[in-house]
Parts: C-alpha cells; structure tokens; sequence
C-alpha cells in the first residue's frame, strides 16, 4: 500500500516538497532557501519518512508562487494555508496548525471591533495574496485593501500612515505591541489561517493518506513536540 500511494503522491520517487518562506513562523529567520528549517520543513521530511522516500525541498519567495506553481510540476506537496481559491486547483489536507489573524491599529483610533473594519474610510495593508488577503478579499467590500510584496512592507506602511489598519498574523502583531505603546490589537481574529499540505486535484486516494498522516502526527503528539522545539506554544494552536 504505502509503495502505491508513493507512486500517486511522489511519481519521481523523490518527495518534492514546496516551502512557503515568507512565513516566519514555519520556517526560521536564518534559513536559506537552499536549506530550509523550521516546523514546516520538518512536517515535509516526516511525510517523506512516512512514505518511506527521499525528499528534496522546493522554496518559493511568497505563497502565490508556490500554487502558481502546481501547474508546472515543480512540487509534489505544497507546506502552505488552505484558502477556498487556490483549492480550486489544489486539495488541501486537514491543517496541522492554526494561526490566528487579527487587525493592528492606533490607539486613537475609534476602530475596537472587527465589523467595524469594513468601512468606506479605512485602508488595511496586507501581504498580497496572502491567505487573509484572500480572506478579506472575499468578505469586506468597503475598506480599501493595499497590498505589498513583504511582512515589512507591510508595516511599513502602517509606520508611515499610509493606511490605518494593519492586517497581519497574530505573532508578529504581538511583537509591534511591545516596542510601541501606541497601538492595539482588535483581540478577536478576523480569521485564522490552516496551514495544511496541498496536492495537485485528482488524487483523493493521496490526500486521504495525507489526512491520516496529519491526524496521526497530532495525536502522538508530534505536532506538539515539534511546536515546542521551535517555541511556537503560544504563537500557534494544534487544531482538534
């Protein structure tokens, strides 16, 4: 059994494993792109030991080119967040984490909750087609979304008030809150972003091995271990 879904999920015979390195709480700071460290390169070599195969790391500058990419057959799974568009040509597993995303703002600004957000008047800096980009997107139709590049850009904006509203991941708010007093976070997340293992559609017998795979990896504690290892206990949750 395990040799025949190799075959399906790993045709090369080699597990070829796309990182998304723009994310700083999956992949570590100091990592290169040629070499790749962090909760999300681990849970690619585990597969590959699950499926009992080499492996070899695939990286990409942003998550929009790693699915632009399932089209060229440059990956055979994909270390990224599940997002309903990019599922129209990828099957995403169930998540292994979970980030939370929220909203940074100037604590003078009237804005305390997340419906308030949406409004004619109000700019929010994202990552362009980040997972919460996409989000938003789909459900706030008023404000104005200016998307960058980077995280930095970002911020960057924020910092210059060009807009006044900082859309991000939970984590790396919490760090703008403890170097500058003048902002706050809308505590309750916009949206939360599963980071999951994507495959190209068409292989339901794969991302059912997939699935279990996860499922396994959460319940002897593997995911739990693995947070802790890259101190990642409070910044992302285990899903349940």
């Amino acid at each position: 059994m395990t040799e025949s879904i190799s075959n399906i999920i790993a045709p090369k015979n080699v597990l070829r494993i796309g990182i998304n390195m723009s994310n700083f709480l999956l992949v570590n700071k100091d990592s290169t792109f040629s070499k790749p460290e962090g909760l999300s390169p681990e849970i690619g070599k585990l597969l590959a030991r699950e499926l009992g195969i080499n492996y070899e790391f695939v990286t990409f500058k942003n998550p929009g080119l790693l699915a632009d990419a399932i089209d060229f057959d440059k990956w055979d799974v994909g270390n990224f967040a599940y997002e309903k568009k990019r599922a129209e040509i990828i099957d995403f597993s169930n998540p292994y984490v979970n980030i939370d995303a929220n909203f940074l703002l100037r604590k003078n600004s009237e804005i305390n909750q997340n419906h308030d957000v949406d409004n004619k008047n109000n700019k929010i800096a994202v990552v362009n087609r980040s997972a919460y980009d996409l989000w938003l997107s789909d459900n706030y139709k008023k404000a104005k979304i200016i998307r960058s590049k980077t995280i930095i850009e970002t911020h960057n904006l924020f910092y210059n008030q060009d807009v006044n509203i900082l859309a991000g991941l939970k984590p790396k708010l919490l760090e703008e809150l403890k170097t500058n007093n003048e902002f706050k976070l809308i505590d309750e997340p916009f949206t939360f972003i599963k980071q999951s293992i994507g495959i190209k559609k068409g292989k339901p017998k794969a991302i059912n091995f997939i699935n279990n795979f996860v499922s396994k990896k959460i319940k002897d504690g593997t995911i739990k271990s693995l947070l802790e290892k890259y101190e990642l206990v409070d910044k992302l949750s285990i899903p349940v």
